[in-house]
Protein backbone atom coordinates (compact mmCIF):
# COMPACT_ATOMS: atom_id res chain seq x y z
CA UNK A 1 0.00 0.00 0.00
CA UNK A 2 1.08 3.28 -0.72
CA UNK A 3 1.94 5.84 1.92
CA UNK A 4 0.35 9.44 1.48
CA UNK A 5 3.22 12.11 1.82
CA UNK A 6 1.21 14.78 0.95
CA UNK A 7 -2.16 15.47 -0.55
CA UNK A 8 -2.49 13.43 -3.62
CA UNK A 9 1.23 11.98 -3.62
CA UNK A 10 2.42 9.02 -1.99
CA UNK A 11 6.09 7.40 -1.48
CA UNK A 12 6.23 5.08 -4.03
CA UNK A 13 5.32 8.54 -6.27
CA UNK A 14 8.38 10.18 -4.97
CA UNK A 15 10.42 7.13 -5.60
CA UNK A 16 9.29 6.38 -8.95
CA UNK A 17 9.79 10.42 -9.73
CA UNK A 18 13.22 10.36 -8.84
CA UNK A 19 14.24 7.15 -10.33
CA UNK A 20 12.43 8.91 -13.88
CA UNK A 21 14.69 12.15 -13.35
CA UNK A 22 17.77 10.00 -13.06
CA UNK A 23 16.89 7.68 -15.93
CA UNK A 24 16.00 11.46 -17.91
CA UNK A 25 19.24 12.77 -17.08
CA UNK A 26 21.47 9.96 -17.83
CA UNK A 27 19.92 10.29 -21.53
CA UNK A 28 20.86 13.40 -21.90
CA UNK A 29 23.83 13.27 -21.23
CA UNK A 30 24.90 11.08 -23.77
CA UNK A 31 24.65 14.02 -25.49
CA UNK A 32 25.65 16.84 -22.75
CA UNK A 33 28.52 16.11 -20.93
CA UNK A 34 30.02 16.92 -17.89
CA UNK A 35 27.08 19.36 -17.62
CA UNK A 36 24.95 17.23 -15.08
CA UNK A 37 23.89 20.14 -12.51
CA UNK A 38 22.51 22.79 -15.74
CA UNK A 39 20.78 19.22 -17.33
CA UNK A 40 18.93 18.68 -13.93
CA UNK A 41 17.76 22.37 -13.47
CA UNK A 42 16.30 22.76 -17.09
CA UNK A 43 14.77 19.52 -16.06
CA UNK A 44 13.44 21.20 -12.40
CA UNK A 45 11.94 23.48 -14.72
CA UNK A 46 10.51 21.15 -17.69
CA UNK A 47 8.42 19.63 -14.70
CA UNK A 48 7.40 22.33 -12.83
CA UNK A 49 5.32 23.88 -16.22
CA UNK A 50 8.39 26.97 -16.64
CA UNK A 51 10.73 28.05 -19.16
CA UNK A 52 14.55 28.31 -19.41
CA UNK A 53 16.77 31.00 -20.61
CA UNK A 54 20.44 29.92 -21.73
CA UNK A 55 22.90 32.59 -21.64
CA UNK A 56 26.36 31.56 -23.40
CA UNK A 57 28.47 32.42 -25.74
CA UNK A 58 28.21 30.26 -28.99
CA UNK A 59 29.30 26.85 -29.16
CA UNK A 60 28.82 25.54 -25.29
CA UNK A 61 25.88 23.42 -26.58
CA UNK A 62 23.04 25.13 -25.66
CA UNK A 63 21.41 23.76 -29.10
CA UNK A 64 22.27 20.25 -28.23
CA UNK A 65 21.03 20.37 -24.85
CA UNK A 66 17.43 21.77 -25.95
CA UNK A 67 16.95 18.78 -28.69
CA UNK A 68 18.80 16.52 -26.44
CA UNK A 69 15.85 17.36 -24.03
CA UNK A 70 13.26 16.48 -26.36
CA UNK A 71 14.95 13.14 -27.75
CA UNK A 72 14.41 12.00 -24.08
CA UNK A 73 11.10 13.27 -23.28
CA UNK A 74 9.73 11.52 -27.19
CA UNK A 75 7.92 14.74 -27.95
CA UNK A 76 7.96 16.98 -30.59
CA UNK A 77 10.55 19.77 -30.60
CA UNK A 78 10.92 22.75 -33.24
CA UNK A 79 13.55 25.01 -33.65
CA UNK A 80 12.93 28.75 -34.01
CA UNK A 81 15.96 30.90 -35.18
CA UNK A 82 15.25 34.60 -34.21
CA UNK A 83 16.00 37.36 -36.39
CA UNK A 84 14.93 40.37 -36.66
CA UNK A 85 12.77 40.23 -39.62
CA UNK A 86 10.93 37.25 -38.25
CA UNK A 87 7.40 38.21 -37.70
CA UNK A 88 4.93 36.89 -34.50
CA UNK A 89 3.19 34.77 -37.53
CA UNK A 90 6.22 33.13 -38.29
CA UNK A 91 6.25 31.92 -34.41
CA UNK A 92 3.19 31.48 -33.14
CA UNK A 93 0.67 30.78 -36.92
CA UNK A 94 -1.77 32.00 -39.14
CA UNK A 95 -4.85 31.35 -40.66
CA UNK A 96 -4.46 30.32 -44.36
CA UNK A 97 -7.37 30.39 -46.69
CA UNK A 98 -7.57 27.23 -48.91
CA UNK A 99 -9.19 27.89 -52.46
CA UNK A 100 -10.36 24.35 -52.96
CA UNK A 101 -12.56 24.08 -49.54
CA UNK A 102 -13.43 27.98 -49.61
CA UNK A 103 -12.48 27.68 -45.88
CA UNK A 104 -9.70 29.77 -43.75
CA UNK A 105 -7.70 27.17 -41.75
CA UNK A 106 -5.43 27.80 -39.50
CA UNK A 107 -1.83 26.78 -39.80
CA UNK A 108 0.32 26.30 -36.45
CA UNK A 109 3.45 27.37 -36.03
CA UNK A 110 6.70 26.05 -34.45
CA UNK A 111 5.63 27.08 -30.85
CA UNK A 112 3.05 23.32 -30.97
CA UNK A 113 5.79 21.64 -29.87
CA UNK A 114 6.52 19.93 -26.42
CA UNK A 115 9.75 21.63 -26.36
CA UNK A 116 10.63 25.02 -28.67
CA UNK A 117 14.82 25.92 -29.22
CA UNK A 118 13.95 29.74 -29.25
CA UNK A 119 17.50 30.77 -30.66
CA UNK A 120 19.16 33.92 -30.23
CA UNK A 121 15.97 35.09 -28.78
CA UNK A 122 17.24 38.57 -28.04
CA UNK A 123 17.72 39.42 -32.13
CA UNK A 124 13.98 39.38 -32.92
CA UNK A 125 11.86 42.65 -32.70
CA UNK A 126 10.00 43.37 -29.83
CA UNK A 127 6.88 42.32 -31.33
CA UNK A 128 7.90 39.24 -32.00
CA UNK A 129 9.72 38.47 -28.77
CA UNK A 130 5.98 39.49 -26.92
CA UNK A 131 4.20 36.96 -28.76
CA UNK A 132 6.40 33.80 -27.75
CA UNK A 133 6.38 35.38 -24.36
CA UNK A 134 2.72 35.32 -24.74
CA UNK A 135 2.50 31.89 -24.85
CA UNK A 136 4.69 30.90 -22.39
CA UNK A 137 2.73 32.22 -20.06
CA UNK A 138 -1.07 31.97 -21.63
CA UNK A 139 -0.31 28.45 -22.99
CA UNK A 140 -2.38 29.28 -25.85
CA UNK A 141 -2.37 30.78 -29.40
CA UNK A 142 -5.44 32.68 -30.60
CA UNK A 143 -6.10 33.90 -33.84
CA UNK A 144 -8.80 35.46 -35.15
CA UNK A 145 -10.74 35.12 -31.79
CA UNK A 146 -10.11 31.32 -31.55
CA UNK A 147 -7.19 29.44 -28.99
CA UNK A 148 -5.70 26.78 -29.89
CA UNK A 149 -3.91 25.35 -27.57
CA UNK A 150 -0.33 24.36 -27.46
CA UNK A 151 0.44 20.59 -26.15
CA UNK A 152 1.31 19.76 -22.72
CA UNK A 153 4.11 19.50 -21.42
CA UNK A 154 5.52 23.24 -23.13
CA UNK A 155 8.83 24.02 -22.72
CA UNK A 156 10.81 26.83 -23.98
CA UNK A 157 14.27 26.73 -24.23
CA UNK A 158 15.41 30.57 -24.84
CA UNK A 159 18.80 31.35 -25.38
CA UNK A 160 20.89 34.44 -26.23
CA UNK A 161 24.69 35.79 -26.38
CA UNK A 162 25.72 37.71 -24.01
CA UNK A 163 28.78 38.57 -25.96
CA UNK A 164 27.70 39.80 -29.43
CA UNK A 165 24.74 42.63 -28.66
CA UNK A 166 25.18 44.17 -32.16
CA UNK A 167 21.60 44.18 -33.67
CA UNK A 168 19.89 42.74 -30.59
CA UNK A 169 16.99 43.52 -29.14
CA UNK A 170 17.13 43.28 -25.33
CA UNK A 171 14.55 41.70 -23.10
CA UNK A 172 12.55 43.76 -20.84
CA UNK A 173 12.95 43.42 -17.47
CA UNK A 174 8.86 42.25 -17.33
CA UNK A 175 9.40 39.74 -20.29
CA UNK A 176 12.47 38.12 -18.31
CA UNK A 177 10.15 37.44 -15.49
CA UNK A 178 8.40 34.82 -17.43
CA UNK A 179 11.31 32.42 -17.54
CA UNK A 180 11.35 30.49 -14.54
CA UNK A 181 15.18 29.81 -14.74
CA UNK A 182 18.36 31.20 -16.24
CA UNK A 183 21.37 29.61 -16.51
CA UNK A 184 24.48 28.96 -18.14
CA UNK A 185 26.17 26.05 -19.48
CA UNK A 186 30.08 26.88 -19.51
CA UNK A 187 32.61 25.29 -21.05
CA UNK A 188 33.24 21.74 -19.93
CA UNK A 189 35.90 20.69 -17.03
CA UNK A 190 39.45 19.62 -18.76
CA UNK A 191 38.13 15.58 -18.87
CA UNK A 192 34.98 16.08 -20.31
CA UNK A 193 36.30 18.03 -23.52
CA UNK A 194 38.51 15.58 -24.20
CA UNK A 195 35.69 13.42 -24.00
CA UNK A 196 33.68 15.46 -26.55
CA UNK A 197 36.82 15.73 -28.81
CA UNK A 198 37.68 12.21 -28.82
CA UNK A 199 36.86 10.41 -32.24
CA UNK A 200 33.77 8.36 -31.73
CA UNK A 201 32.60 9.88 -29.01
CA UNK A 202 28.68 10.36 -28.54
CA UNK A 203 28.75 13.94 -27.77
CA UNK A 204 26.58 16.41 -29.44
CA UNK A 205 24.92 13.29 -31.39
CA UNK A 206 21.27 13.94 -30.18
CA UNK A 207 20.16 10.92 -32.50
CA UNK A 208 21.97 8.88 -30.23
CA UNK A 209 19.78 9.93 -27.13
CA UNK A 210 17.54 7.47 -25.72
CA UNK A 211 13.86 8.29 -25.31
CA UNK A 212 13.11 7.34 -21.56
CA UNK A 213 9.28 9.04 -20.98
CA UNK A 214 6.71 10.42 -22.98
CA UNK A 215 4.95 13.86 -22.90
CA UNK A 216 1.70 12.33 -20.91
CA UNK A 217 4.16 10.94 -18.19
CA UNK A 218 5.85 13.80 -17.94
CA UNK A 219 2.72 15.98 -17.80
CA UNK A 220 1.16 13.53 -15.21
CA UNK A 221 4.16 14.06 -12.43
CA UNK A 222 4.13 17.98 -13.23
CA UNK A 223 0.39 18.00 -11.81
CA UNK A 224 1.41 15.43 -9.02
CA UNK A 225 4.27 16.90 -7.71
CA UNK A 226 2.20 20.70 -7.39
CA UNK A 227 0.73 19.10 -4.65
CA UNK A 228 3.76 17.93 -2.56
CA UNK A 229 3.84 19.31 0.55
CA UNK A 230 5.61 22.37 1.83
CA UNK A 231 5.82 23.63 4.85
CA UNK A 232 4.29 27.19 6.15
CA UNK A 233 7.93 28.25 7.72
CA UNK A 234 9.83 27.43 4.43
CA UNK A 235 6.54 29.18 2.43
CA UNK A 236 7.20 31.94 5.03
CA UNK A 237 11.08 32.31 4.19
CA UNK A 238 10.58 32.09 0.64
CA UNK A 239 7.98 35.06 1.14
CA UNK A 240 11.48 36.78 3.29
CA UNK A 241 13.86 36.12 0.65
CA UNK A 242 11.56 37.95 -1.47
CA UNK A 243 10.91 41.12 0.83
CA UNK A 244 14.27 41.16 1.09
CA UNK A 245 15.07 42.01 -2.49
CA UNK A 246 12.81 44.56 -2.70
CA UNK A 247 14.32 46.35 0.53
CA UNK A 248 17.86 45.94 -0.90
CA UNK A 249 19.34 49.28 -1.58
CA UNK A 250 21.03 47.87 -4.44
CA UNK A 251 18.27 47.04 -6.37
CA UNK A 252 15.24 49.54 -7.93
CA UNK A 253 13.42 46.49 -8.68
CA UNK A 254 13.00 43.17 -6.10
CA UNK A 255 11.74 39.71 -6.51
CA UNK A 256 7.65 39.76 -8.02
CA UNK A 257 5.36 37.68 -6.43
CA UNK A 258 5.55 35.38 -9.98
CA UNK A 259 9.20 34.60 -9.00
CA UNK A 260 8.59 33.30 -5.24
CA UNK A 261 5.79 31.18 -6.78
CA UNK A 262 7.64 30.13 -9.36
CA UNK A 263 10.42 29.33 -6.52
CA UNK A 264 8.20 27.65 -4.75
CA UNK A 265 7.16 24.77 -7.67
CA UNK A 266 10.63 24.52 -8.63
CA UNK A 267 11.85 23.40 -4.99
CA UNK A 268 8.80 20.94 -4.63
CA UNK A 269 10.26 18.86 -8.08
CA UNK A 270 13.90 19.46 -6.55
CA UNK A 271 12.89 17.44 -3.28
CA UNK A 272 11.15 14.89 -5.33
CA UNK A 273 14.16 14.53 -7.33
CA UNK A 274 16.41 13.75 -4.29
CA UNK A 275 13.84 11.44 -2.89
CA UNK A 276 12.00 13.50 -0.38
CA UNK A 277 8.47 14.41 0.23
CA UNK A 278 8.55 17.47 1.75
CA UNK A 279 11.10 20.40 0.98
CA UNK A 280 14.10 22.10 3.19
CA UNK A 281 15.57 24.97 3.44
CA UNK A 282 18.65 23.95 1.47
CA UNK A 283 16.25 23.36 -1.82
CA UNK A 284 15.32 26.98 -1.74
CA UNK A 285 18.86 28.12 -1.11
CA UNK A 286 20.30 25.89 -3.83
CA UNK A 287 17.50 26.89 -6.38
CA UNK A 288 16.79 30.71 -5.40
CA UNK A 289 19.65 32.12 -7.72
CA UNK A 290 18.82 31.11 -10.85
CA UNK A 291 14.94 31.75 -10.20
CA UNK A 292 15.51 34.77 -8.78
CA UNK A 293 18.38 36.28 -9.87
CA UNK A 294 17.46 37.53 -13.49
CA UNK A 295 14.09 39.35 -12.05
CA UNK A 296 16.07 41.78 -10.36
CA UNK A 297 17.10 45.20 -11.79
CA UNK A 298 20.59 46.62 -9.88
CA UNK A 299 20.66 50.59 -9.42
CA UNK A 300 23.04 52.59 -11.77
CA UNK A 301 25.65 52.72 -9.06
CA UNK A 302 25.40 48.98 -8.37
CA UNK A 303 25.91 48.64 -11.85
CA UNK A 304 28.59 50.90 -12.03
CA UNK A 305 29.87 49.21 -9.28
CA UNK A 306 30.42 46.18 -11.24
CA UNK A 307 27.69 44.08 -9.09
CA UNK A 308 25.46 41.37 -10.18
CA UNK A 309 22.60 40.36 -9.53
CA UNK A 310 23.42 36.54 -8.49
CA UNK A 311 25.87 38.32 -5.61
CA UNK A 312 23.24 40.15 -4.41
CA UNK A 313 21.15 37.09 -3.92
CA UNK A 314 23.55 35.11 -2.77
CA UNK A 315 24.36 37.84 0.14
CA UNK A 316 20.54 38.45 0.84
CA UNK A 317 20.16 34.46 1.00
CA UNK A 318 23.18 34.59 3.42
CA UNK A 319 21.24 37.61 5.64
CA UNK A 320 17.91 36.33 6.16
CA UNK A 321 16.92 33.88 8.73
CA UNK A 322 16.69 30.04 8.34
CA UNK A 323 14.03 27.95 8.84
CA UNK A 324 15.27 25.55 12.00
CA UNK A 325 14.04 22.22 12.19
CA UNK A 326 11.26 22.84 14.79
CA UNK A 327 9.60 25.52 13.47
CA UNK A 328 8.93 23.15 10.32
Amino acid sequence: MTTVAGPGIGERDIAAFRLLHTQVGDAIEVAVRGKRSVVDLVLVAMFAGGHVLLEDVPGTGKTTLARAVAGALGGLSRRVQFTPDLLPSDVTGTSVYDPRSGQVNFRPGPVFANVVLADEINRAAAKTQSALLEVMEERTVTVDGVAHAVPDPFLVVATQNPIDLDGTYRLPEAQLDRFMVRTSIGYPEADFELDVLRPGSTAGRVGQVPTVTSPPVVAQYGRLLSTLHVAEPILRYVSELGTATREEPRLRLGASTRGLRALVRCVQVYAAAQGRHYVVPGDVQKLVEPVLAHRLVLTREALLAGVTTGEVVAEVAERVPVPRPQDQ
